[in-house]
């Protein structure tokens, strides 16, 4: 049996995934508990390379369906074999940015792929890296993107390559959440995202004592 715990944050686009996962940080950190944040795609270095191509179109050319399933699971394994296993082996409470789970939702659910397809594909990049509980902070998808854009303003940052895609993929991976929310009730929380960052901080933290005891 492993000695850390794994906590993943999934849901749909500006839910404040990042902003929830590093609040909870700075928590376990504060009660003395030793952690590492990582996010996927991403995480290593070669995951980070594949992020580029994912997420910001670096291989100079579109992205067949089936090339971004294989390169998500790719990150991810390389993610979990080099990253997480070793420190939940170790004792560390890792978070993760997006795991498996978006994989499911976005190319299952949002692509149209067989669910059970990427759930196979996912069972063998992850290696029996399962999390101990996944907190899904849902928000309808307008809400969403009011944030999402928002950032972008205040940062000057781009639309991404998943961002770009139509508001009705966006609601089909937001009900693919929702349906794997119900297929695992014991692992997954569901966090009303519309709340003020500081109310969803105190339910997250609220579910992740649990968790640790």
């Amino acid at each position: 049996m492993r000695a850390g715990r794994f906590i993943t944050f999934e849901g749909p686009e500006g839910g404040g995934k990042t902003t929830q996962a590093k609040r909870l940080l700075t928590r376990l950190r504060d009660a003395g508990r030793d952690v590492l944040y990582t996010r996927e795609p991403g995480g290593t270095p070669t995951g980070e390379a594949i992020r580029e191509i994912l997420q910001h179109d670096k291989a100079g050319e579109p992205l067949c369906d089936q090339t971004e399933v294989f390169l998500f699971a790719a990150s991810r394994a390389q993610l979990v074999r080099r990253v997480i296993l070793p420190a939940l082996e170790r004792g560390t409470v890792v978070v993760c940015d997006r795991f498996a789970d978006s994989t499911t939702a976005y190319q299952g659910y949002g692509r149209g792929f067989s669910v059970e397809q990427m759930l196979a594909i996912n069972a063998f990049a992850i290696d029996g890296a399962e999390p101990d509980v996944t907190l899904l902070l849902d928000l309808p998808i307008r809400m969403g993107f009011e944030r999402v854009e928002g950032r972008q303003r205040q940062l000057f940052e781009d639309v991404d390559r998943i961002e770009r895609e139509a508001r009705e993929f966006h609601e089909r991976v937001r009900n693919g959440y929702l349906e794997l929310a119900t297929r695992w009730p014991t692992r997954f929380r569901t966090i009303d995202a519309t709340r003020t960052p500081d109310e969803v901080e105190q339910t997250v933290w609220e579910i992740v004592q649990g968790v640790l005891a």
